[in-house]
């Protein structure tokens, strides 16, 4: 079907035509690529000008156009791939099928079904730049090719950018190199008060129309790739793809990761796993030792706590007593006194049945927090790892990285692949989103990358944000992969909190994280209803399915989460005002006879109503529940 113009100029533009109802466009080649539900289609654009020409797709959705452009290219210190590039030919049609399990995450059994065509293009050098584009049922991906022309060739720049027009929503965090913020509301691509602000980093959330959502990510960064972000500098509305490396190595072949756009209705951006789809499939063969559970946290409650051994027992002691099999020794163990060291800190964790995890600085960026490079050199690494083995360690906690460089991408996959060498499970702070390393790593539990109720401790900004924040997160970062929020704090550290008692029990529900670090005080625990506390020992961390029944950012959630056969959900209140949230219940398949107990506001806020053994509503119907601002409830189906 292809046509040459008599100029021999291929005037390639995109036109979906009858694939979805729209007038069709004279002298257009037909190169789409349709998800194989049919609802998402991908057509290529070469703009014409002259023979050369910027390149760009566009999506439909529905049938109707969903976002605009997409722009495309990259550049080299050698060669430009943009804005000079004429196409040469474009693959068959490739069905692409992902069917995999996972040990952590919001499903254990991934599927997802795609469509993939590689488009090639000639700079006006004569190399060849390939763009690979997959449209799945959830979303699109796409990545680039090139070969380089010289040894010390380097890719230097990246000309991706979407376009997002004037007036759409979007939830964006700005960039930080530790991922620990907010995502405000704007509709006009900057922010009140801040009109400078215009670095972002993934996941970025828009409403390209009424209730259909679009979330930006990337994925699948391998050994030698740096991380990006996005940028509207130059104009409000158009989100650029930035490397954070200035000047990234090629090599014979270069590949860049995966840039992801989970497209969809809102259950279906949350419930997506296309981050994973698309990452390299686990390099761990026997994944036997690695277990999701609940730990015991000393630090949200004691920020020096682990120099206490005394104090520290009091966490083995709770871990103990709540059925939880882990508990975290933070940073400063080194430093431990009172009666104990490490050594005798881990024995201890051992006679009362719980697995200790223990804390490391990662020595590239705050140099403060002991101890320090330990873990730097692979010497030192297997040194370490082989005495945490020899001690009954069974995880780690790496905290403080320097931002998204190809250095500190190379050394997070050293980290992963040598614990799993030691059958080390893996938790980062301070550190970058996940992007699809849970996979490929599943010895990765949980990353930070969240502004979490650890600052509770270091401000008082959290205190009246922390209601709609928390209804935002699981639109936006939680969507990509686990979030170490360490949620379900009851009383209050350096700074109150003000969301009620049922809103934190719901958290660990609503956040996925393989490691819930639990943080409030073993007191507080001790001193909940006896059902509260059943309920937080027999959590799962890991899900079979995952199912957002009701929402919108900023104002509220319901979330359901299986485990085996039974289901757990969670709502919360993100207002500042009395809410009645409904919960349909229609799409868990749940049978007849089935019983549910509730965990819901009570009056104060500071304390539950508990309501047991109380049938589930015939034919589908709307469960409404009533909660106190900044309210919440929790819900088990068995």
């Amino acid at each position: 079907k292809r046509k040459r113009m008599k100029t021999g100029v291929l005037k390639w533009v995109w036109c979906l035509g009858l694939a979805v109802g729209l007038p069709s466009c004279s002298g257009v080649e037909e190169q789409e690529v349709v998800s194989p539900d049919r609802h998402l289609v991908v057509g290529m654009t070469e703009l014409d000008k002259g023979e050369y020409g910027d390149v760009s797709f566009a999506v439909y959705y529905n049938g109707e156009r969903a976002l605009p452009l997409v722009r495309l290219g990259m550049e080299t210190n050698r060669q430009k791939y943009a804005g000079n590039l004429k196409f040469k030919s474009v693959s068959e049609v490739k069905p692409i099928t992902d069917d995999y399990r996972m040990l952590t995450g919001k499903r254990s059994h991934c599927v997802n079904h795609g469509t993939e065509r590689v488009y090639s293009f000639e700079n006006e050098d004569g190399n060849i730049l390939d763009v690979t584009i997959r449209a799945y049922d959830d979303g699109v991906a796409f990545k680039y090719g090139v070969k380089s022309v010289a040894p010390e060739e380097l890719v230097v720049d990246e000309h991706t950018a979407y376009d997002v027009p004037q007036g759409v929503k979007r939830w964006m965090q700005q960039y930080t190199l530790g991922y620990e913020g907010f995502y405000p509301l704007s509709t006009n691509g900057r922010l009140e008060g801040q009109p400078d602000a215009n670095l972002w980093g993934y996941p970025g959330l828009v409403e390209l129309r009424d209730s259909v959502f679009m979330l930006m990510t990337e994925a699948n960064i391998r050994r030698g790739h740096g991380g990006s972000f996005l940028c509207n500098a130059d104009s409000a509305d158009l989100y650029r793809v930035r490397l954070f490396d200035k000047q990234q190595p090629m090599g014979e072949t270069w590949e860049s990761p995966w840039r992801v756009l989970i497209i969809g209705t809102l259950s279906g951006v949350v419930e997506s796993t296309l981050v994973t789809d698309v990452s390299d499939p686990s390099t761990v063969e026997d994944t036997s030792w690695i277990k999701p559970g609940s730990a015991s946290w000393i630090y949200w409650a004691y920020n020096h706590g682990t120099r206490d051994y005394q104090l520290l027992k009091e966490y083995f002691d709770l871990a103990a007593e709540m059925k939880w099999p882990y508990s975290l020794i933070d940073w400063e163990w080194d430093q431990m006194g009172n009666g104990g060291n490490l050594e005798d800190a881990v024995k201890y964790a051992h006679e009362r049945g719980v697995k200790p995890l223990l804390w490391y600085n990662s020595s590239t960026n705050w140099l403060g927090p002991t101890p320090l490079y330990r873990l730097n050199k692979p010497e030192d690494r297997a040194k370490e790892f082989e005495w945490l083995n020899k001690l009954g360690v069974f995880g780690i906690k790496v905290d403080f990285f320097l931002g998204d460089s190809i250095s500190s991408m190379d050394y997070y996959i050293d980290l992963l692949e040598d614990a799993a060498k030691y059958n080390l499970m893996v938790n980062f702070h301070g550190a970058t989103i996940p992007r699809g390393w849970q996979r490929t790593y599943p010895n990765l539990m949980s990353v930070e990358a969240v502004y979490g109720a650890e600052w509770y401790n270091n401000n008082g900004v959290l205190t009246n944000q922390a209601a709609a924040h928390n209804a935002t997160l699981p639109f936006t970062r939680n969507v990509v992969g686990p979030m170490d929020y360490t949620p379900g704090t009851f009383s209050d550290s350096q700074h109150p909190h003000i969301t009620t008692y049922a809103h934190e029990l719901a958290l660990p529900v609503i956040f996925e994280s393989a490691l819930q670090h639990m943080p409030d005080r073993p007191s507080v625990y001790y001193g909940l209803p006896e059902q509260v506390k059943q309920f937080l020992s027999a959590l799962p961390t890991a899900w079979d399915d995952t199912k957002l029944l009701a929402g919108y950012p900023g104002t509220e959630v319901v979330m359901a989460r299986r485990k085996g056969d039974v289901w757990y959900i969670a709502g919360i209140n993100g207002t500042d005002e009395p809410r009645v949230i409904g919960v349909p219940l229609e799409n868990l398949g749940l049978e007849k006879g089935r019983k549910v107990t509730w965990f819901k506001d009570g009056s104060d806020g500071k304390s539950f109503v508990t309501e047991e053994s109380v049938s589930l509503p015939e034919n589908g119907k709307v469960v409404q529940v009533t909660c106190l601002p900044r309210g919440g409830f929790v819900a088990v189906v068995k």
